[in-house]
């Protein structure tokens, strides 16, 4: 069990911390772009779609990044 707590495994936990913040990174980019959108004007259900796959790409690349950066610093450092 302590073989996973080396930097062999690193990208294993950068894939699961990445995973397991997705979802709420996803829907809080999502509120926020619905928020800015109708202050400017009603938006229908397809522009929301549009507007959800949006923030799923920029969700994923932001979380990557962030899970990268972390575990990097803070389980393996130097």
């Amino acid at each position: 069990m302590a073989e996973l707590f080396t930097e062999k495994y690193a990208l294993l936990w950068v894939l699961a911390l990445g995973l397991a913040l997705f979802l709420p990174v996803r829907n809080l980019i999502w509120t926020l772009m619905v928020r800015r959108a109708m202050s400017k004007a009603e938006i229908d259900a397809a522009e929301q779609q549009r507007l959800r796959r949006r923030a799923g790409v920029s969700a994923g690349l932001l979380v990557f990044v962030f899970a990268y950066l972390f575990i990097n610093s803070v389980m393996f450092p130097g």
